[in-house]
């Protein structure tokens, strides 16, 4: 007999159950459905040991690697501490030490912190300002730099904490912060596979990160990365990116426009989404990043499932266009 501790609570979990057995016999309301794997409701994450491999099969490799599993086929084979996905909230503190201006829209926040934190480029974290006031920005940097944490936050209209952080926020404030969570990040593995990474606005944070992280560990196969907005003041960093495509000969990049009366030479004339998408015959073996307008993210997912990818091999963060 085995222990899991979920919580305050401390389950008794017998030989021929799973974990969802025990909490749901202990009166702990756990999310579940098919109890076969398929529906995923019962996702949770193992906080101290990695899970049983057959309680992971089906689960993104992104998500396998931060020892999420399917509580109903999860057969424990030790101790373990597990939580649900929204129930992992611990927060740190971490100061700003840069801000800077990429755009008109955009501004560049980087952050240090002193705790030990886990993450990788392209997942996100709740920055939370003194009053309480939080927001979700995804991370534009690679673990390799040292207690460093990158966001590209974008002013939205009316929005409250961006707004804030572009007008007053200065250098030596302290914030707070989650841990990282989301599957839209890199893992080594398949170097070779081709990637394909669009983004619009500020979605360009995490493929950033991602891109970076790529090239870092050595991926050989062609990475090909577009970035769209309606004009040239929405777009950032392209200097750099066009530097590091003539540093890397797999690495390929697309700045583009697609408002009617944008006439900026130097840029791809269209969406970001639709130049990509029909600039490869088959998508079939890549693996595929999106990251913006939760309606540009759709319509592209369907478009690259209809071009081959496997729905496994698309990564998604879709923004939000609520005040922010």
């Amino acid at each position: 007999m085995l222990n899991i501790t979920c919580g305050e609570s401390n389950v008794a979990c017998l030989a021929n159950e799973t974990v969802l057995d025990a909490l749901l016999k202990a009166n702990i309301p756990i999310p579940y459905g098919c109890r076969q794997g398929v529906c995923q409701s019962c996702l949770m994450r193992s906080l101290d040991v990695t899970p049983p491999v057959a309680a992971q099969i089906g689960i993104k490799d992104t998500l396998q690697k931060q020892n999420y599993f399917l509580a109903c086929c999860c057969h424990p084979e030790q101790d373990m501490t597990v939580s649900l996905p929204d129930q992992q909230d611990t927060w740190f503190e971490a100061s700003v030490i840069q801000k800077q201006q990429l755009s008109p829209e955009i501004i560049r926040l980087t952050l240090q912190y002193n705790a030990e934190l886990s993450f990788f480029a392209g997942q996100f974290v709740n920055l939370q300002r003194l009053d309480g006031l939080t927001r979700s920005y995804s991370i534009a940097n690679s673990s390799r730099h040292e207690k460093i944490l990158e966001f590209h936050i974008r002013r939205l209209p009316n929005g409250q904490f961006s707004s804030w952080a572009h007008d007053e926020l200065q250098p030596g404030t302290t914030l707070t912060l989650t841990e990282a969570r989301g599957s839209c990040h890199y893992l080594p593995g398949r170097a070779q596979q081709p990637l394909l990474l669009i983004g619009t606005g500020s979605g360009l944070a995490p493929l950033y990160g991602i891109i970076h992280d790529a090239l870092a560990q050595g991926h050989a196969g062609s990475i090909h990365l577009y970035h769209g907005s309606r004009n040239s003041e929405g777009l950032y960093l392209i200097d750099e990116m066009q530097e590091l495509a003539k540093q890397y000969a797999n690495f390929n990049y697309t700045a583009s426009v697609s408002g009617a009366c944008a006439t900026e030479t130097g840029f791809a004339q269209g969406r970001a989404h639709e130049l990509a998408l029909n600039a490869v015959q088959s998508l079939k073996g890549w693996r595929v990043y999106l990251c913006g307008h939760p309606e540009m993210v759709n319509q592209s997912k369907r478009m690259a499932y209809i071009k081959g990818a496997s729905l496994g091999d698309i990564y998604a963060d879709a923004f939000l266009t609520l005040p922010h």
